[in-house]
């Protein structure tokens, strides 16, 4: 299985017009954070883990050519916002793209892009077949997929484990029941949002904490703010087994 981060940042981890901070202004390719997503590639299906707004740019960068699913953690806009991006996988592939999520998620897709859901098609519409992840494992293709449920503040979100793979965004609490279906795993990726204080995300020291907890062999962070700081900076203030994930990073695991 191919694992490629498609994306690494917030919509504050991106260059900011008019922002002097030396995040936005760096010429290191590791600290310019496209809105988080992750490219899993497994033996039979290439599978995308949220579609924010730039889907489109971030599957062009990655010559990603193919597309069989995309996963949603949660509903929130910088997650979901480039489902319409997959027309051109439809018109080229000419078949329906799978899309995995909660009800709760199913139900926001729905208001965003009604157009998609109207009885009345039009040509060109994105073309999707629903699923529904509850807190059960799931297939895709030949691929068995575990639902973890992290907490986004009040808001229930959901993490996803792929064999020895563990990808977790937008958590800022997660039960022992959770980090039960977490432990194991070779390789994890968790959010960690900046070094101060945050109500909805883990900070830079709360996500070493979950790390060292879990167990992982390696531990990636995502989902960073400019805020964070340098990823040369950062890096070496971490243990030899977590690691900063930059956009377009890519590993093998099983």
């Amino acid at each position: 299985m191919k694992i490629t981060f498609l994306g690494t940042g917030t919509s504050q981890g991106i260059p900011v017009i008019g922002c002097g901070c030396a995040v936005c202004q760096s010429t290191d390719k590791r600290n310019n954070r496209l809105r988080v997503s992750v490219l899993v590639e497994t033996e039979d299906k290439t599978i995308v883990i949220d579609s924010g707004p730039d889907f489109r740019y971030q599957m062009i960068r990655a010559k990603v050519n193919d597309l069989d699913a995309i996963i949603y953690t949660h509903e929130h806009k910088d997650h979901v916002a480039g489902l319409d991006d997959i027309r051109p996988y439809n018109y080229l592939l000419k078949k329906l793209i799978d899309i995995y999520a909660t009800i709760r998620v199913q139900d926001a897709l729905r208001r965003e892009f009604s157009y998609i859901f109207e009885d009345t098609k039009y040509f060109g519409l994105p073309q999707i077949k629903l699923h529904t992840v509850d807190m059960q494992p799931f297939l895709i293709g030949e691929t068995i997929i575990i639902p973890i449920e992290v907490m986004h503040h009040k808001l229930p979100v959901l993490g996803y484990r792929f064999g020895d793979f563990t990808y977790i965004t937008d958590a800022k609490t997660i039960s022992d029941e959770s980090l039960e279906k977490i432990k194991g795993s070779k390789i994890l990726v968790i959010n960690a949002l900046q070094k101060e204080g945050h109500i909805s995300h883990f900070t830079l020291d709360e996500a070493i904490a979950f790390a060292n907890k879990a167990g992982a062999e390696t531990t990636y962070f995502t989902h960073m703010s400019h805020n964070l700081g340098l990823h040369a900076d950062i890096e070496k203030e971490l243990p030899s087994h977590i690691k900063l994930a930059y956009d377009g990073l890519s590993f093998e695991v099983e």
